[in-house]
């Protein structure tokens, strides 16, 4: 098992959508497939109550039992599956796969994404050409930087070798059970390992091991006001 292939991060039971993955190819290869896989497979349906205040575009489908809050935002294509929470300002753009049981929260943008069933992302965050896995969390303003500043090729670094993704916008794969902390900037390219803590206020580049906690120390000083 090559150690960046989906197996690797994501127990493939807990979507709806594994076809999207290859067992031959790295988990990332599923992001340039989203778009073609939800042109062709998208059923048009909203199974769901509509309050007042929601905005659904053409191209969505929203299984029963989902939850949608006034001032949320569909512009689809988009594929949200049943029992799901969608607050008040969440803005889900375009290509987003949502498994069933998520929480996409007040002030969170998705867009060219696949989240896994029970995933939570509910408090200003940005999760963009990533993969969130089974029960993933992340935490109040966390975000997933999908581009890098010089615009070039994001590349995956494992501490070893660089590798070469093809993508120029590629956020990060955070495994199932993975927890982000608050206010954390996860940065183009990573890789969180299954069951892995990030500590709140960190920045991460690179590929963090399953059952791993990344730990963030800051130096602080208090002195006396004068």
């Amino acid at each position: 098992m090559s150690s960046f292939s989906p197996s690797a991060f994501l127990d493939l039971s807990h979507t709806q959508h594994g076809i999207l993955f290859s067992p031959d190819e790295p988990v990332w290869s599923a992001l340039s497939k989203i778009a073609s896989y939800l042109e062709f497979r998208l059923q048009r349906e909203v199974r769901a109550q509509v309050p007042p205040g929601v905005f659904i575009g053409e191209d969505v489908f929203i299984d029963e039992g989902t939850t949608l809050e006034p001032g949320a935002v569909i512009r689809g294509p988009a594929w949200i599956g049943k029992n799901c929470v969608i607050r008040s300002g969440c803005y889900i753009r375009e290509n987003v796969i949502v498994g069933n049981g998520c929480v996409l929260g007040n002030s969170c943008e998705f867009k060219n994404c696949v989240i896994f069933d029970s995933a939570e992302v509910p408090h200003y965050n940005y999760v963009g050409d990533s993969i969130l896995g089974y029960k993933a969390h992340l935490g109040a303003g966390v975000v997933l930087s999908n581009v890098r500043l010089d615009r070039g090729e994001v590349k995956v670094d494992d501490g070893k070798k660089s590798h070469s993704t093809g993508l120029r916008k590629f956020g990060a794969v955070v495994g199932d059970l993975a927890e982000i902390g608050c206010n954390s900037v996860i940065n183009p390219g990573s890789l969180i390992g299954c069951r892995s803590i990030v500590y709140p206020l960190s920045s991460f580049t690179g590929v963090l091991p399953a059952d791993s906690i990344l730990k963030t120390k800051q130096q602080q000083m208090i002195v006396p006001r004068r």
